[in-house]
């Protein structure tokens, strides 16, 4: 197979997903040709410089639909001789795409590609586009559908994880993205949203807050009524794991992943694409996987999808360097290192989702960004990036420094 390549990687700052967030004004289409133009003017990318534009993007629907990435390109200054494709993996979608654009240079389907994905919080709500999981009776029946908080809080109960746990679990997230962003940490992929007429709109990631367990103790469960209410929710998951005697309701605002704003993209191509194009490759791309999972608990995908990734690339979890959790909820991330038995201080060493934000279709583009910058920065060598997906999925890449 050929090798393929990360050459470059940027990003939005990551807004709150909101009416009242730094990004609302700008519509996902906008937000993606202005990461396609970040990328395109970086990397001198000419005329038909790509074979494909391959973007996550969760809430295909309104403004987001239509083939956004096709829009996007046209949107952009790139070439309109480049086409673009709309995937949508939830929350793994802009890891995916990179997974996806990897793997068909790998198989010789193209030599470079851009990948990433983008998501509107603010303007496109999740859940909008409806959906046969959550709203066909006889689907969310037999797979025992639950909704992702509640799915959180069974983790936490079957493995033991307390409130106090999740929360000290979520003040080192904000401690750690708030240290990161004033040492200048994420300054070499993000670049600055600016208006039509030139003026900044947003620089940094916007989310980050500071908190403490005082402050996360005073928060009411958010998902404990949905659960309890009769027959709610919690029922549905002790008939589908009786060896539970209750559902512990530890997850709320400030322990989960923020609503956001946000696009991200990577250039990948093969070693022969950089050498004419006069670019160095900063990363190559191990190996990549996927899995499908328990679709109630539905968010401990990381875990077997690191392992199908580990055995691919013939590596085991002490080999990695650093790893990128997405904090979808802190008992997955939890849960993850308490499998792996892994080292809390090579896992989202920067913060993440809880602090700053998930914009859905772009967090696994987002992730890879901020991985390949800190391997770099800490003069590391190997990254693993992984994601829980909604329904029961995971996915994750490996990616190596060269």
């Amino acid at each position: 197979m050929t090798d393929a390549y990360i050459y470059d990687t940027v990003r939005t700052p990551r807004g709150k997903g909101k009416k009242d967030g730094t990004l609302h004004e700008v519509p996902a289409v906008r937000l993606s040709a202005l990461a396609l133009n970040e990328l395109k003017n970086r990397n001198n990318l000419v005329g038909h410089a790509v074979e494909d534009v391959i973007w996550g993007n969760v809430t295909q629907v309104g403004e987001q639909g239509a083939c956004l990435a096709r829009s996007a390109v046209l949107y952009s200054d790139l070439d309109e001789r480049i086409p673009g494709v709309s995937i949508n993996r939830f929350c793994a979608s802009g890891l995916e795409a990179v997974n996806m654009a990897a793997n068909q240079v790998r198989g010789g389907a193209g030599d470079a590609f851009i990948a990433g994905g983008v998501e509107s919080m603010s303007r496109v709500p999740m859940g909008s586009d409806g959906g046969a999981i959550a709203a066909d009776p006889h689907l969310a029946m037999k797979s025992y559908f639950v909704p992702q908080g509640i799915s959180a809080d069974i983790i936490a109960t079957k493995y033991g994880f307390t409130r106090d746990d999740v929360d000290a679990y979520a003040v080192e997230s904000q401690k750690r993205a708030a240290a990161s962003r004033a040492d200048g940490r994420f300054t070499k992929s993000v670049f600055t949203v600016k208006d039509q007429n030139g003026l900044d709109i947003l620089g940094q990631d916007e989310m980050i807050r500071p908190t403490d367990m005082q402050a996360l103790g005073s928060l009411n469960p958010s998902f404990k009524a949905m659960g309890e209410v009769m027959p709610g929710f919690d029922t549905v998951a002790l008939m589908k794991y009786p060896e539970l005697e209750r559902i512990n309701h530890v997850h709320h605002a400030g322990n989960s992943s923020g609503i956001a704003d946000g696009a991200a993209a990577v250039l990948i191509g093969t070693r022969e694409y950089g050498e004419r194009m006069g670019l160095k490759p900063r990363a190559r791309i191990r190996a990549t996987s996927r899995v499908g999972t328990d679709p109630t608990i539905m968010l401990t995908g990381p875990v077997p999808a690191t392992e199908r990734v580990l055995a691919a690339a013939g590596m085991e979890i002490g080999d990695i360097d650093l790893a990128e959790v997405n904090e979808a909820f802190a008992s997955v991330v939890l849960r993850y290192l308490q499998y792996f038995n892994a080292d809390p201080d090579k896992t989202n060493v920067n913060g993440g989702a809880i602090a700053m934000g998930h914009p859905l279709g772009a967090t696994g583009a987002v992730i890879m960004s901020v991985l390949l910058d800190e391997l770099e920065r800490s003069d590391k060598e190997v990254g693993l990036a992984t994601l829980c997906i909604g329904s029961g999925m995971g996915a994750a890449t490996i990616i190596e420094r060269v």
